[in-house]
């Protein structure tokens, strides 16, 4: 999905107050019980809070892997694997069940792989926009933070392909339970993430993720690049843009040459 539906106008002029992606307004949840769809609610906050650090950044101590050429820190010699999605888009539910789940089965020790989101920031307000409205931002932010908590691409990537299964109901409270449950994932820290700041540090992640996109150029959902490099996109429910294949062992293929070449 791309821009062919245009994006809702900034939710703060687009969406009757209180609105889910209002920079200058706190998402506030409730503490369990709660409806993620019903239970927000919003308190202004001072645009300084949302600039945080690059995101879903896993250990700094990275170990090393020795080579014929000398000694190489792990991190390095992995491939950067990325997937931008937006979390109600039946094309990206399509990409990560047929494309990159089943790559990353056989190449997770190879690569450094991050979920990015595609949306629209709004410079007036700090705040995000996003295609399918207010809900995708909030199921936006769930993986998101779920990606924080659990940096293990088998488990956040499993969690997130649970809730595109059935991506309509995104973020409705009992999916977002069953989903944490079959995937080890504990559903009481995700909540604490989205309630952080008063919902600060989930929407900076939401921002800074978008931003990550926009500044790659990134706007169809979904798009994976390797390297930086746009491998395939996933839109209007065919491939398209995939010179390498759009299959998983074209990816496979591809990631283990890449590794092979930093030895």
């Amino acid at each position: 999905m791309d821009s062919k539906k245009p994006y809702p106008e900034p939710v703060a002029n687009s969406l009757p107050p209180p609105s889910c992606c209002s920079g200058r307004r706190r998402l506030r949840y409730l503490l369990l019980p709660f409806l993620f769809l019903m239970a927000l609610a919003w308190a202004r906050w001072p645009a300084h809070q949302i600039h945080l650090q690059e995101y879903l950044q896993v250990s700094t101590q990275a170990p090393v892997v020795a080579t014929t050429t000398g000694v190489v820190p792990a991190a390095e010699k992995k491939v950067q694997v990325e997937a931008h999605i937006m979390s109600k888009c039946p094309d990206a539910r399509d990409c990560l069940r047929d494309l990159v789940i089943p790559a990353m089965e056989s190449i997770s020790t190879k690569v450094n792989f991050t979920l990015s989101f595609i949306g629209k920031t709004t410079d007036h307000d700090d705040g995000v926009a996003c295609m399918h409205g207010q809900s995708e931002c909030l199921g936006n932010i769930i993986e998101l933070c779920t990606a924080n908590l659990y940096p293990d691409p088998k488990i956040y990537l499993g969690f997130t392909m649970c809730l595109f299964k059935s991506y309509s109901n995104i973020p409705k409270q009992e999916l977002v339970e069953d989903c944490a449950l079959e995937h080890g994932v504990d559903f009481s820290k995700v909540n604490e993430c989205m309630s952080k700041d008063d919902g600060a540090f989930g929407m900076g992640m939401l921002r800074s993720s978008v931003e990550r996109s926009a500044a790659a150029n990134v706007t169809k959902s979904c798009t994976v690049r390797v390297q930086e490099n746009i491998w395939c996109i996933r839109d209007g429910g065919e491939w398209k843009e995939c010179d390498g294949g759009s299959s998983p062992k074209d990816l496979v293929k591809e990631v283990e040459k890449l590794y092979k070449d930093k030895e």
